[in-house]
Formats: C-alpha cells, structure tokens, sequence
C-alpha cells in the first residue's frame, strides 16, 4: 500500500498542485526563519545545528503523524500520500514555466521578465526571449529533480520522514544556501546536505532523461554523452547532470553567464544546440512530465519492494 500511497500523492499534485493555504512547506518555511532569526551567527557551526534541528524536526513531526495515523486506523499510507502531495511541486513548476512561454510568445518581455522570480532567483532585467527560454528549460531541468524526483526517491527508502526530511534540506538550501555575505558560513550546513540529499535523485533524473529523449525528438546515446561530458562542470554537483541531460535531450545549448542581483556568474555550456525559445520551453515541460511520471512510478515500485521485505 506504501507504494500506492506514493502515487497517490503524485497524482495529488499531477491533477490538483499546490495547496492553496496552510501549505506545510510555507509553514516550515516560517519556522525556519523565526530560529534562524534567534539563533542566527556567523558561523558553520551554528548553522548545521540550526539546519540539523529543522530538518529532525520535519522528520519527527512526520513519523509522529504516521504512527498517529496507523493507531486510529488510516495507516501510514494516508501520511505518506499527504507529505508527498505536499512535498512535491511539478504542476507549479510546469504552470509557471507554461505561463511566462506565453507572455514571450504574446512579445510581453516585461511581464515573461516579472514572472521569471517564480521560477528562479536569477536576474531577468536585461534578458530577451532567448535568454528568458534558457533560464526557464534551465529551472524547469533542476526543479524536476528537486521539486519532484527527490521527494519521490526519499518517500521510497524512508517513507513520511524522509519526505519531510528531503523538502526540509531542500527549502533551508533555498532560504540559507545561497553565497550571500550573511549566509556565507551560516548556509554552508544547508547547502551540503541538500546536495547530499540531492546527489541520487539528480543521477536518477538523468538517467530517466536519458532514456525519455526520443519522446521530445532527443536521442538516448547522446543525451547521455552530454550528461557525461558535460554535467561534471557545472558549479553544482547535482544540477549540472540533469541540466545537461535536459540540454542533450531537447538539442539545445544551455549555460552561459547568467545575474543574481549584483553578483555576475558564468556557467559553462551544456550541449551543443542552438540558444533554447519558447518551443523549447514547451517541449522542458513535456519532457518534465515525462521524467517525473517515470519516476514516481519506479519509487512506488521499490517502495513496494522495501515494504515487503520489512514485513519478512
């Protein structure tokens, strides 16, 4: 059943999205800032007990909600179907990208600019359609695996808690992560584990990338070689391999230098294509759906497995 309840918080999300209010993620979000705010000092220390706190707090409040569940007769699939739909943001993410391909496509670069902060922290003032298209296929290729496959991967090896765990690591990277003068020391603990939690889902999405490439007119063999030539560049560990295989399989080049606020970065190129439009941006989001289907019915498959075997 634990593997049912995976899907069934994947369709959640596939039919229904995000919930509008009282989203648990938003409400973590807050709690997170209010101990950082208490807590907060410059150092690495400070902010892996910080982060080490918040995300064994998820994770507890989680497993606490199982067992509750499982003693008044629901059972534990009831949570892990709920975490999960609440963990996982694919239809948000394909929306927002689906959304501002339009505004490009009705030649509204100002509003497809504004939309872009839905999306991703870069800086939009200056960019034009290509440059909008690649940051959106970019955001759509790393969101898949952290938005989606991640939280599938860790529902299957650890149920409600690690859900919770994973989105927990996942939103203290967003919030504490970044390279800002404030969270240089006190984000590092975040950001390792997120990369951490990260490594085998981006691995998993590429790997699927790979294999769905003919479904959006990419080809398996080369999509892989990408990946293998160029995922290993990228500053991160695990959103180069699925932004490479995103670029492979699509036939785009993506990388380049990219703003966020005042900070100018360059990243190396990913594939060997032309600049990705607003086609493209359609074609990410089919082959997000794609990977993301794939997925969540391989983590149901081997939740199923690792259930039966804890049964024995």
């Amino acid at each position: 059943m634990s593997g049912t309840a995976l899907l069934v918080g994947y369709t959640a999300d596939l039919v229904v999205g995000d919930p509008r209010r009282w989203h648990p993620v938003a409400g973590f979000g807050t709690a997170a800032a209010a101990l950082e705010r208490a807590c907060y000092a410059p150092t690495r220390l400070r902010g892996a007990l910080v982060a080490g706190a918040l995300v064994a707090g998820a994770a507890a409040v989680a497993e606490l909600l199982a067992v509750a569940a499982a003693r008044v007769g629901h059972g534990r699939g009831f949570v892990l179907a709920t975490v999960t739909w609440a963990a996982l943001g694919g239809r948000s993410l394909r929306c927002e990208a689906l959304l501002l391909a339009s505004s490009i496509e009705h030649d509204d670069i100002p509003r497809a600019r504004a939309r872009l902060s839905a999306l991703c922290g870069r800086h939009a003032g200056e960019l034009d359609a290509h440059g909008l298209s690649r940051a959106v296929v970019e955001s759509v290729a790393e969101n898949t695996s952290d938005a989606v496959v991640g939280a599938l991967a860790w529902g299957a090896v650890g149920g409600p808690a690690g859900v919770a765990a994973y989105r927990a690591a996942n939103t203290l990277d967003a919030m504490f992560g970044h390279r800002s003068e404030r969270y240089a020391s006190f984000g590092w603990a975040a950001a390792k584990l997120d990369d951490a939690m990260n490594w085998p889902a981006a691995r998993l999405s590429a790997a699927i990338t790979c294999a769905a490439a003919p479904l959006v007119g990419g080809s398996p063999r080369k999509t892989l070689a990408v990946v293998l030539r160029d995922g290993a560049a990228h500053p991160s560990p695990n959103a180069g391999r699925i932004e490479a295989a995103f670029a492979g399989a699509l036939g785009v080049q993506l990388g380049g230098p990219l703003g966020y606020g005042s900070r100018i970065e360059v990243r190396p190129r990913l594939g060997d294509g032309a600049l990705p439009g607003v086609a493209d941006i359609r074609r990410a989001t089919r082959l997000s759906l794609i990977v993301s289907t794939a997925a969540a019915l391989a983590c149901a498959a081997l939740r199923c497995v690792a259930t039966r075997r804890g049964e024995r």
